[in-house]
């Protein structure tokens, strides 16, 4: 490795730099359209974004290897009977200083250096080709950890492999942003795991806790890691109180709402308080309002029954254990909610109206086919959002599933207070959107996948109406035919 052709290299980078910081401040050797020169200087930074995310992505590729490479050499350069956990914290040092990081950064560092240059062919592949950030590859690196060779190479395959199939409007990996392949990778690890899903979480409950961090300015985080179902519930159930509490007399905003519930039901039960012997703590143990808030749950008829233990899905949240789907189910009542769905893909179904008026059955159904706001990188929660009509009603907009959106507040607000405009949805698939410089962003999709089948159920299905026969027939192109087969429950 040359000294001099890698500071002449970087001097190259140092050179682009400069121009580009040039252009940024409208500087640069060519000058703008006289036309609209304020247009061009905003187009122009737009693209300057977009590539330094690529440079980004590969000078971060560049550094994963180098620093393996380093790692490499520095344990083929150390004294014979050096003890190799020595070996790793003096590489960890070294790394560490020349980055200047910290200990723990450093070897957290490394330990997704060495997964990208060992284990992950594609995800590195695409890190130097710009396509995904150091944040996604190390969501992928995360996802990857507890899955053997065969899995990971799934799981890249799902993600990044350019022939496997997927809807011809959905985000690529590097299109979303890194908290959102996040919740994808999960749900896909969780479904194709080796170990089943229940087994896994029977050993992670185990570790449930509580967590208390100090923050800035006197204050403090205060967390919990419980199931999926009690957070989820806890979480709309926050949110449903808080909301019922807004008014125009409460000049408290619906986050300031939350915190000060969440406050009252650690420290007071959530009760109307007790004088007591003057300590003013409620000790009523029951619930401080009536209020239960909506879960959706989407259950595999097959494992309702109990025939199999494939992951149901819990709105807002995920992949959880069939025996937890169907404890909701059979306990739920009016909190929980079973969701019926397509057998051959596993989408739920459509349903329209032709009144301006979006049903209760709507507002579900938009919940399930976007999961979260549907504008890009958006995660605000299905129970916050808005049903807006894509093409406006006064415009000739009707009122079905494929010409809704469910926009948050942020995003309704944005849709109708600028030229941020969404583009057209299906039964499917969520509405993309359009900004106001004409570029086009692609919404996240759902993953639905079609309902495993007992082996009992398989057999006495016609050939043609087969999963496996499904799946060959959409690869061709073509589409299967409806049919009466068992349904998720509702």
């Amino acid at each position: 490795m040359g000294r001099e052709a890698v500071e002449t290299a970087f001097a190259d980078i140092r050179a682009a730099l400069a121009v580009l910081n040039a252009e940024v401040d409208a500087c640069g050797s060519e000058p703008f359209p006289a036309a609209d020169p304020l247009a061009g200087l905003a187009d122009g930074s737009l693209d300057i974004l977009a590539g330094a995310r690529e440079a980004e992505a590969g000078l971060a590729g560049l550094k994963a290897r180098a620093a393996m490479k380093y790692a490499d050499t520095a344990h083929a350069l150390a004294p014979p009977g050096m003890p190799v956990q020595a070996q790793e914290m003096a590489v960890a040092a070294e790394i560490g200083c020349v980055l200047a990081l910290g200990p723990r950064a450093a070897s957290a560092f490394l330990s997704v250096s060495h997964a990208l240059t060992t284990t992950l062919p594609l995800t590195l592949a695409a890190l130097h080709a710009g396509t995904i950030s150091w944040q996604h590859a190390r969501v992928m690196v995360d996802e990857a950890a507890t899955l053997d060779p065969a899995g990971v190479a799934a799981l890249e395959a799902h993600f990044l492999d350019p022939d496997t199939p997927r809807p011809a409007a959905a985000a690529t990996i590097g299109e979303m942003p890194a908290h959102r392949l996040r919740h994808k990778a999960r749900t896909w690890r969780e479904r194709h795991h080796t170990e089943s899903i229940g087994k896994r979480h029977t050993k992670a409950a185990a570790d449930r806790r509580i967590e208390y961090r100090s923050d800035q300015d006197g204050m403090a985080w205060l967390s919990a890691c419980l199931p999926a179902d009690q957070a989820m519930a806890g979480w709309n159930r926050l949110n449903a109180l808080s909301r019922g509490m807004q008014g125009p007399h409460e000049a408290r905003t619906l986050t300031q709402l939350r915190a000060d519930t969440f406050a009252e039901a650690i420290l007071t039960s959530g009760t109307n308080t007790s004088s007591g012997d003057g300590a003013g703590i409620g000790t009523d143990l029951t619930p401080s309002s009536s209020i239960r808030a909506q879960v959706l749950v989407t259950v595999p008829v097959v494992s309702l029954m109990g025939v199999t233990d494939e992951p149901a899905m819990l709105d807002g949240y995920g992949p959880i254990p069939a025996s937890m789907a169907r404890d909701l189910v059979a306990n739920g009542a009016d909190s929980f909610h079973r969701v019926l769905v397509d057998p051959r893909d596993g989408a739920p179904l459509e349903i329209g109206r032709s009144s301006y008026r979006v049903t209760k059955a709507m507002r579900n159904w938009l919940r399930l086919r976007d999961g979260q706001c549907p504008f890009p990188g958006c995660s605000n929660s299905s129970l916050d959002n808005e049903a807006d009509h894509i093409l406006a009603w006064h415009h000739g907009g009707t009122t079905g599933i494929s010409n809704l959106g469910q926009p948050c507040p942020k995003h309704h607000k944005l849709r109708h207070t600028s030229r941020w405009k969404p583009t057209p949805a299906t039964k499917n698939q969520p509405p993309g959107w359009t900004s106001p410089t004409g570029r086009h962003y692609t919404s996240e999709h759902q993953d639905w996948e079609p309902p495993h089948w007992p082996e009992s159920a398989l057999s006495a299905m016609p050939a043609h109406l087969k999963p496996e026969e499904q799946r060959r027939e959409r690869l061709r192109g073509a589409r299967t035919p409806p049919a009466a087969l068992p349904a998720r429950a509702r």
